[in-house]
């Protein structure tokens, strides 16, 4: 067929952006380096519908979150989709907390997500048992979705299109021709090397997508585009179905680099605790677990669920999340950018796509369609 359109990545949001352009685009092709979709941070996340609560105000975080909640709920419904609107507590377990809360449910409200409702300690304790706190928010549009399944499903619509997927390609650089098209460079397992001309570029590569961006000769480090690795490690509870039935969150730290060792269920109803946030200076693929962050993750797990013991604790499996900030710096937003500005009309850069990425998924693919549309 004729590449008018390569997407690189086949995580959630490259194959959502994958279904969204093949409605009314054809030559669509997506690229891959692992031998199927949605194996790096997609399918290594707590899988939570957000509702947009923490983000700031008029980001592309908080829009797109929204968004997103609001599309994948019907989404969900229609193709059967497994997932579960269960609602988050958001607790405090200081009476000095609270003042946060009372912060959280303004940014939410700025923010457009559903209305939060503050709950007293006895309202908690009706609604989770073994959850001890002073006072929390519920968000009624936080759920949990089978990551899984929504990827298949974004990837057989594409397929249905028209879109090809390929796997175990793995882009080694684009390269700009005179003819306003982009020479793509791939390589594949056995060492056998190719290149195509494709007139669009949609940087979907999640852990690796600074560096596509610099193969096209964007300087990163001037745009703020490099990226730094973030482990984030995941323990599960030995629990009866029902320990808990909602999401459980902590009033998040003040680092910006997460949300705090929260609990989680599974579709299947079993707790998961995490994730931490351990920076990775030299940007390794390290998924081990270190079990000897039990510990940790129990002290943390034990300040709203006290019950527990460290012995029902065991370890998961570890994400990496592809963060466009490194110790110490504020907190930043998406970077989904139309490169023309920099000389390179029809590429679009997606960077630093972490949480919310998954919810926001479907309104990401909407975005970056209207930005290709424009420029069409």
């Amino acid at each position: 067929m004729e590449i008018t359109t390569t997407i690189v990545g086949a995580g959630v949001v490259g194959l959502a952006v994958a279904a969204e352009l093949s409605k009314t685009r054809k030559g669509i092709l997506i690229l891959e380096r692992n031998p199927s979709f949605g194996q790096e941070t997609s399918s290594r996340n707590s899988e939570v519908i957000h509702a947009g609560i923490y983000y700031a105000r008029d980001s592309l975080k908080a829009r797109l979150c929204v968004e997103g909640n609001r599309l994948l709920y019907p989404l969900c419904e229609q193709h059967r989709i497994p997932h579960r609107r269960c609602g988050k507590l958001i607790v405090a377990t200081e009476k000095d907390e609270e003042a946060i809360l009372a912060t959280i449910q303004d940014r939410a409200r700025e923010n457009g997500a559903e209305a939060l409702e503050l709950l007293s300690a006895r309202r908690i304790k009706a609604l989770e048992p073994n959850v001890k706190a002073c006072a929390a928010l519920f968000s009624p549009s936080t759920g949990i979705i089978h990551s899984h399944r929504l990827m298949r499903h974004y990837a057989a619509r594409a397929n249905k299109n028209g879109a090809r997927f390929v796997p175990q390609t793995t882009v080694s650089r684009v390269e700009k021709q005179e003819d306003g098209r982009y020479r793509v460079h791939v390589a594949y397992p056995d060492g056998q090397t190719d290149a195509f001309a494709s007139r669009w570029i949609i940087n979907c590569a999640g852990l690796e997508s600074d560096r596509l961006a610099e193969s096209m000769g964007i300087d990163i480090d001037a745009c703020g585009y490099r990226l730094s690795y973030w482990k984030g490690e995941y323990f599960s509870l030995d629990a009866p179905p029902g320990f808990i039935r909602h999401l459980v969150y902590p009033v998040p730290p003040a680092n910006h680099v997460g949300l705090g060792v929260h609990a989680t269920i599974d579709m299947g109803g079993r707790v998961k605790f995490g994730p931490n946030a351990t920076y990775l200076p030299d940007r390794d693929l390290d998924y081990s677990v270190n079990p000897a962050a039990r510990q940790s993750f129990y002290e943390a797990a034990r300040r709203y669920l006290p019950g527990i013991a460290l012995d029902q604790l065991q370890p998961e499996m570890t994400g990496i999340r592809p963060k466009l900030q490194k110790p110490g710096d504020p907190a930043r937003d998406f970077i989904i950018a139309e490169e023309s500005s920099k000389g390179f009309p029809g590429v679009i850069n997606l960077i630093g796509i972490e949480s919310p990425g998954l919810t926001a998924s479907p309104a990401i693919a909407r975005h970056v369609a209207a930005m290709v549309a424009e420029q069409a």
